[in-house]
């Protein structure tokens, strides 16, 4: 059996995102699609003393409102990878793992990509392998899917020999009014992710932030963190 799960890239992803990913077989992202501005795709929050802050990548927009994720070019006319080394500094210099993990991730930030897709899914494969998640990820783009929504999803789990898609929960409206699945014979899941507590800086319990968030204070300890919030249901 082949579990797939797909999801757009993100910037900087939270726990819930690496939960699913631990959970299945192979890791689709989902960069063939419409990019929408001010989203997770570009942007995610980190947990400072004066509560959680955005980060986000500059991305060039004018005249360009339908490109896909995979199209979208990073705007080097702002020096995003200085601000965002800065804010992680400031507020995790302190922080038991970060001098273990941040040397690797502020280099990736600083790289000289052109594409926004192109520094996301680097950032994702990073932390991936810096969680301990061994399921291989694959771009949609390197497939030809067809149509959009279920049928889309549906028909890159067929390009790809996918016996059980699992999907998270915020799909589930318009995947259970479709039959692209059924159609199928392809069984169809919900991930459910119970945010787990742990040891952070700052006061009290802050939850949905991005991922290094936990992994620069939890280190070793941040994949059994993450599994003890998965679950999958009908």
């Amino acid at each position: 059996m082949t579990r797939v799960a797909i999801m757009q890239p993100t910037y900087l992803p939270w726990l819930g995102y690496f939960g699913l990913m631990k959970s299945v077989d192979l890791f689709i992202l989902l960069d063939s699609v419409q990019f929408a501005r001010r989203s997770w795709q570009q942007r995610n929050q980190i947990k400072t003393a004066n509560g959680p802050i955005w980060l986000t990548v500059p991305v060039l927009s004018k005249g360009k409102r339908d490109q896909l994720i995979s199209e979208v070019e990073i705007d080097r006319s702002r020096d995003f990878p200085q601000s965002h080394q800065t804010a992680l500094e400031v507020n995790y210099k302190k922080a038991p793992y970060f001098d273990a993990h941040a040397p690797q991730l502020l280099s990736l930030l600083g790289a000289d990509n052109r594409h926004l897709a192109d520094l996301t899914i680097g950032v994702i494969v990073w932390l991936r392998d810096a969680l301990g998640i061994t399921t291989p990820i694959r771009r949609s783009s390197e497939f030809e899917g067809v149509g959009a929504k279920a049928e889309l999803l549906a028909s890159l789990c067929d390009r790809v020999g996918a016996t059980e898609y699992i999907s998270p929960p915020g799909s589930k409206d318009y995947l259970d009014e479709s039959d692209a699945f059924a159609r199928r014979g392809m069984p169809l899941h919900y991930f459910n992710f119970t945010h787990p507590e742990y040891s952070q800086r700052f006061g009290d319990f802050l939850p949905h932030m991005s991922v290094i968030d936990l992994l620069f204070n939890c280190g070793p300890e941040s994949l059994s963190l993450i599994e003890k919030g998965c679950e999958v249901s009908p």
